[in-house]
């Protein structure tokens, strides 16, 4: 039914390039193309069957088996091609616990911020940044521009 044993299960993060590459050359894209194509024809309790090959225990209740294939194909593609990154890892984790996730300002994206009912827009530049026409060197003299008080910039415009 299910071509995923136990002991093939890799965890680790995303393989290199070269290592991605030797999977898809060694003929492996082929063999996960028809896992794939298999567990897509699963009916539910050959889903059911999988999910405990691969993960060692039950599905949770009520999942449709639309939905458990789509678990069993991204697992089966995590196997052949790798897993997630360390870093994609922890910030999933992070969102999950509803902590919020500071993103780093990159040249030409613009922050915007509301304050006091007035909604203030700073595009970020390759050497500071810009609001309302004025440059400005640092996000803090920014905030501290736009409430009186000091203010750790990044953290007002919710950034790195």
């Amino acid at each position: 039914m299910c071509d995923c044993p136990q002991r093939n299960r890799q965890r680790v993060g995303v393989p290199d390039r070269r290592r991605r590459r030797h999977a898809m050359n060694t003929g492996k894209s082929g063999e996960l193309v028809n896992q794939i194509a298999e567990i897509d024809a699963f009916d539910r309790t050959e889903c059911i069957d999988c999910w405990r090959e691969m993960f060692g225990r039950s599905p949770p209740k009520y999942l449709s088996p639309q939905f458990m294939k789509r678990v069993l194909i991204w697992e089966a593609q995590n196997r052949v091609l790798g897993g997630v990154s360390v870093k994609t890892t922890r910030r999933l984790k992070q969102i999950a616990a509803g902590e919020t996730v500071a993103t780093i300002a990159k040249p030409g994206s613009h922050l915007v911020r509301e304050w006091n009912g007035r909604t203030y827009q700073v595009e970020v530049k390759g050497s500071g940044f810009v609001m309302d026409g004025k440059s400005w060197r640092s996000l803090s003299a920014l905030a501290k521009h736009i409430t009186g008080a000091h203010w750790s910039g990044p953290r007002f415009f919710g950034v790195k």
